[in-house]
């Protein structure tokens, strides 16, 4: 090796190879007669390289002395791009005779995947672009075609979902998430699962009913149910009916998240809000416009000036102050340290509304009593239910940028790769880029 190939080989940095020859090329594949100092903008810098060590076999890692067919075709990977010149690496890998695995595959590369033309590394770097923009920019920024970029990224997130250690499944949480009225598909939900000790994602498919939870359950394994404490989700039946459906769960604590109960008592404080002032004429339609959210607020987050408005909007009826204070009430119950001072506010809950003459709150009364071992075991166990929500937080921020996904494989790995968040530090990002670039082997020349 000349000292040009050699500084060459160092910066691109793979070991057992060597870069023979090193030239630049325009567009159409024409080499570039020019002096070493003067490159063209838009020309390729292209990297012979042929190997130095023994081959290694792709399928088990072996090390083989014997070869089965030599190729006559360079292939051709493309690497990062270096000094705004687009980088391609051409090699011709033979094909080895495996002693270990009796196969003969294509010899391992040390910078890219089989089947692949990009480099590991620029992989890992479009996919860590991909994570902060859209994936048409980054093709434009790196000068590939859309469904390039797309590949890549997804076979650089499944190479960093592979190498992560096994989180055991000790507290799920599911919940279900709308794709909105404009839906072309048969069904309008998906289920997402998720392990709330981590906050990522674990499963998604498609409804809502007991059928799609007992067909994500139907993928684990006994010792892996056993290992299971609890499941939180809303007030949905057919989550609960799945999981008490399995006689492997009869174990497994079942939690209600207290943001959907807080839901559906605002959603009774709501319907009283609008029988008060909009169901009762065109006057009292005028003092209640524009106070819904006034009302559904906590009491603690409003200042004096929010407060006396909902002082004089409940000064018209003693109905809707009362249904306030009722879910305010049940708003400190569910915040509650234990479960025995928890059981004593939704015993006081359930006695205010139970002799309501009210419709709403009547109907609060009965889903409140129908769930009520699901909401007291909120108190015995208090799971960080908010990061339920929070990854629904994450899904809508993934769709609006990406316009959408059809591949939901695809948009799972994403969405995992947004919520456990490798890239926030920077050693964590370094992490990430490593895994473009696979440690040497030990090989024997």
């Amino acid at each position: 090796m000349s000292q040009r190939t050699r500084i060459l080989a160092e910066i691109w940095g793979y070991r057992g190879w060597r870069i023979t020859a090193a030239f630049f090329e325009w567009p159409d594949g024409r080499r570039v007669q020019m002096l070493p100092n003067t490159p063209q903008p838009g020309t390729k810098l292209v990297l012979r390289v042929e190997r130095r060590w023994s081959p290694r076999c792709s399928n088990c890692g072996a090390i083989c002395r014997t070869l089965h067919a030599l190729s006559r075709v360079a292939r051709r990977w493309q690497d990062l791009p270096w000094a705004s010149h687009s980088v391609g690496i051409e090699a011709t890998p033979a094909r080895v005779a495996c002693d270990r695995c009796g196969e003969c595959p294509v010899e391992m590369l040390a910078w890219a995947d089989p089947y692949q033309r990009q480099t590991q590394r620029l992989q890992q770097h479009l996919a860590l672009q991909s994570a902060s923009m859209p994936i048409m920019h980054v093709a434009v920024l790196y000068g590939m075609s859309w469904s390039t970029v797309r590949r890549a990224e997804g076979l650089a997130l499944a190479r960093w979902n592979a190498t992560r250690p096994p989180v055991p499944l000790r507290q799920g949480g599911i919940d279900e998430k709308y794709l909105g009225r404009r839906h072309k598909r048969a069904y309008r939900y998906f289920t997402i699962v998720s392990n709330l000790e981590t906050g990522e994602p674990i499963w998604i498919g498609p409804g809502r009913d007991e059928k799609t939870v007992a067909t994500w359950l139907l993928t684990l394994s006994a010792a892996q149910k056993a290992e299971i404490k609890l499941f939180a989700a809303d007030m949905h039946w057919p989550f609960e009916k799945a999981i008490r459906s399995d006689l492997q769960l009869a174990h497994v604590a079942y939690v209600h998240d207290p943001f959907h109960v807080m839901k559906r008592a605002g959603k009774a404080l709501d319907d009283i809000r609008k029988d008060t002032f909009f169901r009762a004429g065109a006057e009292l339609r005028a003092v209640g416009r524009g106070a819904r959210w006034l009302v559904l607020r906590a009491w603690e987050n409003c200042n004096d000036k929010q407060q006396d408005e909902l002082r004089r909007l409940f000064a018209y009826n003693g109905q809707l102050a009362r249904a306030y204070q009722i879910v305010e009430e049940l708003r400190t119950v569910l915040g509650a340290p234990d479960r025995a001072s928890m059981e004593v506010g939704f015993e006081r809950i359930l006695r205010r509304t139970q002799m309501r003459r009210h419709k709403h709150l009547r109907k609060l009364h009965e889903s409140l009593r129908e769930h009520r071992e699901a909401i007291m075991a909120l108190g015995e166990f208090r799971p960080p239910t908010g990061r339920i929500e929070a990854l629904n937080n994450n899904w809508e921020t993934l769709v609006r940028r990406a316009r959408g996904y059809r591949d939901y494989d695809y948009m799972l790995l994403k969405l995992r790769f947004m919520t456990a968040n490798p890239v926030r530090t920077s050693s964590g990002t370094q992490r990430f880029l490593a895994l473009g670039m696979q440690p040497p082997h030990r090989q024997v020349a």
